[in-house]
């Protein structure tokens, strides 16, 4: 069994087929696969990497848990986003102060933080509850209560939201946009802005030039009772966190 499964580990390099398969094969095996891909995970590449963390999630584990510590200093910002991911779905002990590590890592190299990797670092912290979003009290009152299924808000208050946040000192980074209807729940696209913030200005000025990209976002968007807009936005301590 040994052999096969050190066997399966490798395949998970191979993206031409074979990857998929032995991810679904280690999965089936469960928890006595766990130690084998842990010893393994060094001998793979990014792409391999990647595919025994999906594992790691779908087996629940928790001995992948100092190994997914250890993927927050990859060279691959993507395996480095999904190992922190992972490591808040499964609520591995320990966790908070690599992640945080990490996040300071993202902002030493001069990552963007509307990039996916510190985006998904904050939303692992944030699950972890190590970080607590600012979220105003206009902004908390206008989110639906009585639609379970419907993310974020009704894009018709989308202009209330964006001067709530920024009246706060929030930076908006992006919005999303999605139609529910009885048959599920779907993106749909919004303006095509492309906008970019210079991260070394003040935060006060970050602020106003996100508000007003945002309103010109909001200007073109959709508009529909079943159309909600979800946003995603910083608070000065994203961006100088305390060490």
């Amino acid at each position: 069994m040994t052999t096969h499964i050190e066997r399966l580990i490798q395949q998970l390099d191979d993206s031409t087929g074979p990857s998929y398969d032995a991810r679904a094969e280690l999965i089936g095996i469960g928890s006595d696969a766990v130690p084998a891909i842990i010893n393994g995970l060094t001998s793979l590449s990014g792409f391999g990497q990647l595919t025994a963390i999906e594992v790691f999630e779908e087996v629940a584990d928790p001995r992948c848990g100092p190994a997914l510590i250890a993927l927050l200093g990859s060279d691959d910002p993507t395996v480095r986003e999904w190992a922190a991911m992972a490591l808040a779905s499964l609520e591995i002990d320990g966790a908070v102060e690599p992640l945080r590590r990490a996040y300071r890592a993202c902002l030493e190299r001069a990552t963007p933080p509307d990039w996916s990797e510190p985006d998904g670092i904050r939303w692992a912290l944030t699950e972890l509850g190590a970080r607590t979003p600012v979220v105003p009290p206009l902004t908390a009152r206008l989110r639906p209560t009585t639609a379970d299924n419907a993310p974020g808000w009704p894009s018709a208050h989308f202009t209330e939201i964006i001067s709530d946040l920024a009246d706060h000192a929030q930076v908006i980074l992006y919005s999303q946009f999605w139609r529910v209807d009885a048959s599920g729940t779907y993106g749909v696209s919004g303006p095509a802005l492309d906008w970019e913030l210079d991260w070394t200005a003040p935060w006060e000025h970050l602020v106003e030039e996100s508000r007003t990209w945002s309103l010109l976002e909001a200007s073109e968007a959709p508009t529909d009772d079943n159309i909600f807009v979800t946003l995603t936005w910083i608070d000065r301590t994203d961006l100088y966190p305390e060490r």
